[in-house]
């Protein structure tokens, strides 16, 4: 395969998955400019470790794993403490997504709530939370992505949606008062 078909065939996996990997990287970073720049980074990895990438394997799963990891590399470098809250004006200019499985109580809460709850969870269940309930990845790809065993991703994912449920039923009886 020559440089152009290379490219070419580059671009046709990965140009369709730039919103979900720009999605992943803003939950991660928590800010547009960051996340902007972790895309253009991964985009740039992924092109040059493309002839490593299997024909069979799953390309969303392979460049939201580069992604991921452009995220944490990043994250690592500035040193960010991840029980800041964030500004209140970053959490407006979240895309609006639909949540998933905590139906009963986040159905009663607005979407900027769910967004603050999520916001205010540990960097390692936001991730899988997105990825599962706003990318829909199954769990296997999420395993591919983040690097851990499925039994692993199951955990998180429950034990951050019991936060969630948590931190909205929080919210609910503060504004209750």
């Amino acid at each position: 395969m020559n440089d152009e078909q290379t490219r070419a065939r580059f671009e046709s996996l990965t140009l369709p998955l730039m919103k979900d990997a720009y999605n992943l990287a803003r939950w991660l970073m928590r800010n547009e400019p960051d996340a902007e720049d972790v895309v253009q980074d991964s985009y740039l990895k992924a092109f040059r470790f493309f002839e490593k990438f299997r024909t069979e394997g799953n390309a969303r799963a392979w460049f939201l794993r580069i992604v991921r990891n452009t995220c944490y590399d990043a994250l690592s470098a500035r040193n960010l403490k991840e029980k800041e809250l964030v500004p209140e004006g970053e959490i407006n200019d979240i895309e609006d997504t639909t949540p998933g499985p905590c139906a009963s109580v986040v159905a009663k809460a607005t979407i900027e709530t769910v967004r603050k709850a999520i916001e205010a969870l540990p960097v390692d269940f936001r991730e899988v939370v997105v990825l599962r309930e706003l990318e829909g990845l199954s769990y296997k790809e999420i395993s591919d992505v983040a690097g851990i065993p499925l039994g692993t991703v199951m955990s998180r994912l429950s034990r951050a949606r019991d936060q969630l449920q948590l931190l909205l039923r929080e919210r609910k009886e503060n504004d209750e008062l």
